[in-house]
């Protein structure tokens, strides 16, 4: 299986793993962040578009992104 191109760049997952507390950070820790928010993140998103769609819009606003997190 063919591996997509990232989204979310492997240096911010290091900055957001730092800023938590983590000393260092492997390369592997790196990609596995960037996979697991992307899978997140697509997730959620296509539950905010369902919101919006819903509520007879087609732009997905903050409070759509916020809803879709409950």
């Amino acid at each position: 299986m063919a591996k997509s191109k990232s989204v979310l760049p492997a240096a911010a997952m290091e900055k957001l793993l730092k800023s938590a507390g983590a000393e260092r950070v492997s390369s592997d820790a790196k990609e596995k962040m960037v996979e697991v928010l992307e899978e997140f993140a697509l997730d959620l998103s296509e539950r905010a578009i369902r919101l919006s769609k819903h509520a007879g819009r087609k732009t997905v606003t903050g409070s759509d992104i916020k809803e879709a997190t409950r």
